[in-house]
């Protein structure tokens, strides 16, 4: 195409001078004088053609000068072809400036020289410029595609910077969302941040509830009136674009008229595109023992809108930026509720810490107060009471009349009930009563408790009727001051509330328990031979007037403590009587008092023994046999006494002496050192309390025991305590008996007795 026009142009401009030549112009008239005379036109002739010679040699050099300074342009050649050919050209300019005169042969001669060099390089020329302008068009081409390359380049530019700055955002947004641990200041700078990046309408942050059965409105930028409506604002999870988003990894475009969309609109007129992500809401429950448990999947959904703007949309960039932004938040969270919970926990701990300490100061407190309590326990009723048993243990060994003995036993009897009852209460803490098993007699003690009960009804103004089977078996094994405290708190317990009545107290042995056809009683086990079953029944009739009175009164104590009140221990009667395989039942009368209570008890058997005398004590077969065997081994022996009771040493010093024992009193177990150390009198036994201050027994045994001493004394130990494992503690220290308090002359005697023949 653009040779076909460059060949119309050259035949063009050849049909002036082909016409010139046909059409018979008219000559010139160049004779006359003026401005067109035939000198003044030479003249103009000779001044153009020395100008245009003065510019064609100009040309050259300026090209020359180009070609010299110039290394891209590709075509070096063609320019000296152009300066050869504008070089002739004024050249032939040059010398026909000196034809306008008479010349000579040489001129024309060169002058045609001239024409025909430039006629033949201006040929050249145009030749070349046929085939050069091909490849001119190339490099054009060659420069729109380097144009095109320039733009992209300047596009891929502005990508890289636009990533570099979408980049600084996000680290200006994550230093924003890790100045802060807590989740709501975390969810608020997030959304004004990337208000201010992205130039958004409004951000919103929906979470689920506490069943994920809605998503809840809990974060906004702006667009509501009052944070109530923020709680009120929710959408069913079943949404089609709440699940589509939670299934969806990266950023999805909404629908602005979407129920997500406008309620993410912040409802102030028209939004423009909505986008919206999900991020996941991590625990540390998801991360106990260190992996990840298998838990369901919980998503948060951030949501972003831009405002109304036709030509304002979603860019790559700007989707990858919140992307990103999305999981720098989601992380932020998770660490949010790490410290949310850890915090959660460490005011768990402190608050059980504080529990724990106050419950430890409870403890040291209620310790403090049962030590104080067995104290004065100890100090002002037990060991008060075991001196009177160990004195009247004395007045028994005595000439006493008969009326005398009885009260003297009787006495004995009730101080041993009180003794242990006075011990059952110091031991309630431990839950763990031991009965003393040993033979006695039953129908002494039915006739005791009939005795008190008596006394008790005429003090109280109550009748009394006693009913009990002639043929009874004599020996029995058993705890008998404990049956006897049971007896004696049931009856109490009885006529406790009520002013006036009758009371009947009737015994039932074995032989009549297999008639007897009670319904109110049902007892399952299977008596064998070996048992003897003996059934207690106490009832009480209240006269009318104490009906009334005590009806009120018992029903005043149910409704505040229930119907045991009545009797004070009532759960430790019945664990005593169960260690003895027997039971308890309690039969209220109309009015819900206690009308009839029914002690039944499983004792072991023994040998019966003949009894002359209903009415004789236990004690009284003691000292018979025994009695001249004891003289010569107790006669004349050297006892050390050490305790830190001052009644009691005296007690026992007085039993002591009794056995005829040459007995040193002393306080301390450091007395007793120094004695045993020190004294030339060689002590053969030595009797020692446990329970010393400073230095208690134990540690006086095992101090006795490493003593070099030729001949070392028998410890016999002296205890308050009931439990078991204070003779394995003794036996440990060297001792060599255990007398268990209250000291009774009997139980003294034969205690001193096998440690001296063992």
């Amino acid at each position: 195409m653009s040779r076909a026009f460059c060949h119309g142009l050259l035949i063009l401009s050849s049909l002036p001078l082909a016409t010139a030549a046909e059409i018979d112009l008219p000559l010139c008239d160049c004779d006359g004088d003026g401005l067109w005379s035939i000198d003044s036109i030479r003249s103009w002739q000779k001044v153009s053609d020395f100008l245009i010679a003065a510019a064609y040699f100009s040309i050259p050099l300026e090209l020359l000068y180009f070609v010299t300074c110039s290394n891209l342009f590709p075509f070096k050649w063609i320019l000296f072809q152009f300066s050869a050919f504008i070089v002739l050209c004024g050249l032939t300019h040059l010398l026909n400036v000196f034809t306008y005169k008479p010349h000579s042969f040489l001129l024309v001669l060169a002058l045609t020289v001239s024409k025909f060099l430039t006629a033949l390089v201006s040929f050249l020329t145009a030749i070349t410029l046929l085939t050069l302008i091909p490849q001119l068009l190339k490099v054009k081409l060659r420069e729109n595609f380097l144009r095109r390359k320039a733009r992209e380049l300047d596009r891929e530019v502005g990508l890289m910077k636009r990533q570099e700055e979408a980049s600084w955002h996000v680290r200006m947004l994550t230093q924003e969302i890790r100045k802060s641990l807590d989740k709501h200041t975390i969810l608020y700078t997030t959304l004004v941040e990337l208000s201010k990046t992205l130039q958004l309408q409004n951000c919103a942050v929906w979470m689920p509830n506490e069943n994920e059965l809605e998503m809840n409105l809990t974060h906004e930028l702006n667009g509501r009136r009052a944070s109530s409506d923020l709680d009120t604002l929710s959408i069913p999870m079943d949404d089609p674009d709440v699940a589509h988003v939670k299934k969806c990894d990266g950023v999805e475009i909404l629908d602005p008229e979407s129920m997500l969309g406008r309620a993410s609109s912040g409802m102030v007129g028209d939004s423009g595109a909505v986008a919206a992500i999900r991020m996941p809401m991590l625990k540390v429950s998801d991360f106990k023992g260190g992996t990840p448990e298998v838990l369901q999947a919980c998503y948060a959904i951030l949501v972003l809108v831009l405002p109304k703007n036709e030509t304002r949309a979603w860019s790559h960039h700007e989707l990858e930026l919140v992307e990103v932004v999305a999981d720098q938040v989601a992380v932020a969270l998770s660490h949010a509720a790490v410290l949310e919970e850890s915090h959660m926990i460490r005011d768990k701990l402190v608050e059980q810490n504080r529990v724990l300490l106050q419950a430890r100061k409870n403890v040291m407190m209620a310790n403090e107060a049962w030590n104080l309590f067995r104290k004065i326990m100890n100090q002002g009723i037990r060991s008060p009471i075991h001196s009177i048993l160990g004195l009247l243990s004395i007045m028994q060994q005595g000439n006493l009349t008969p009326e005398q003995r009885l009260i003297v036993n009787t006495m004995a009897k009730t101080g041993g009930v009180v003794s242990a009852l006075i011990n059952d209460t110091l031991e309630i803490n431990s839950e763990h009563f031991t009965l003393e098993m040993k033979p006695f007699q039953l129908q002494p003690l039915i006739k005791e408790a009939a005795c008190i009960a008596r006394c008790l009804c005429d003090s109280r103004g109550f009748g009394f009727g006693f009913q009990v089977e002639n043929k009874f078996l004599d020996q029995v094994i058993g705890d008998e001051r404990r049956i006897l405290h049971v007896l004696l708190h049931i009856i109490g317990g009885l006529l406790n509330g009520s002013n006036g009545g009758c009371m009947t107290l009737r015994v039932w042995s074995d032989s009549e328990l297999e008639n007897l056809r009670d319904q109110r009683w049902v007892w399952r086990s299977k008596f064998s031979n070996v048992n003897s079953c003996v059934k207690f029944e106490m009832a009480i009739r209240r006269s009318l007037c104490s009906n009334s009175s005590s009806s009120v009164q018992h029903d005043r104590k149910q409704n505040g403590e229930g119907f045991d009140t009545g009797f004070f221990s009532l759960g430790m009667c019945k664990k005593l009587v169960q260690l003895m395989q027997g039971n308890i039942c309690i039969i209220p009368s109309c009015h819900g008092l206690p009308e009839c209570v029914t002690l039944l008890l499983r004792l072991p058997l023994q040998p019966p023994m003949p009894i002359s005398d209903l009415e004789g004590p236990l004690e009284c077969h003691h000292h018979s046999s025994s009695s001249s065997s004891s003289s010569s081994l107790l006669e004349g022996l050297q006892v050390l006494l050490v305790d830190d009771d001052g009644i009691n040493r005296k007690v026992t010093h007085k039993l002591l002496e009794k056995l005829g024992c040459c007995v040193s009193p002393l306080s301390t177990g450091a007395e007793c050192l120094s004695s045993i150390g020190t004294s030339g009198t060689q002590f053969q036994l030595i009797v020692l309390d446990l329970n010393m201050p400073m230095m208690n027994g134990y540690e006086v045994a095992t101090k006795v025991r490493d003593m070099r001493t030729g001949c070392r004394p028998l410890i016999v130990a002296l205890t308050a305590s009931t439990e078991e494992h204070v003779w394995e503690r003794c036996v440990k220290s060297g001792m060599n008996g255990l007398i268990r308090k209250p000291v009774v002359l009997p139980e003294l005697e034969r205690e001193l007795l096998r440690a001296l023949t063992t």
